[in-house]
């Protein structure tokens, strides 16, 4: 996110509350929820979020900011394959990291190997 493109200090902060934050619009709330939902494993978007998201965007609209959140899922997964870590480019910022959700303790994580390559 950048204040360069218009984002706000308080959009910025309320990130991780969008949804009972003032400094988003409706729309902004849904793409967020959308993101988050097609950022989720297995992806998870209901077809009311689809249908509201349909209300302000053209197909077009809509299938650009898919793909974009794609490709941004796509480089995060790769750099965690890779151990990619932040480069410093916040340090020092303001740079929300979102909450855990209720944890899924029996997936393993990178440093326990997967209950298969045990051995």
């Amino acid at each position: 996110m950048s204040r360069a493109s218009g984002i706000g200090e308080a959009q910025i902060l309320d990130i991780g509350r969008h949804r009972e934050s003032d400094a988003y619009s409706e729309l902004e709330k849904a793409v967020i929820d959308y993101a988050e939902g097609l950022s989720r494993t297995p992806a998870d978007v209901s077809d009311a979020l689809v249908a509201r998201l349909r209300q302000d965007l053209s197909e077009q609209q809509l299938v650009e900011l898919t793909a974009a959140i794609a490709w941004e899922n796509f480089r995060a997964r790769f750099n965690r394959g890779f151990d990619v870590a932040a480069q410093g480019f916040s340090a020092g910022a303001v740079c929300p990291i979102p909450e855990r959700k209720e944890a899924d303790d029996s997936r393993p994580t990178r440093s326990e190997p997967k209950a298969s390559e045990a051995q």
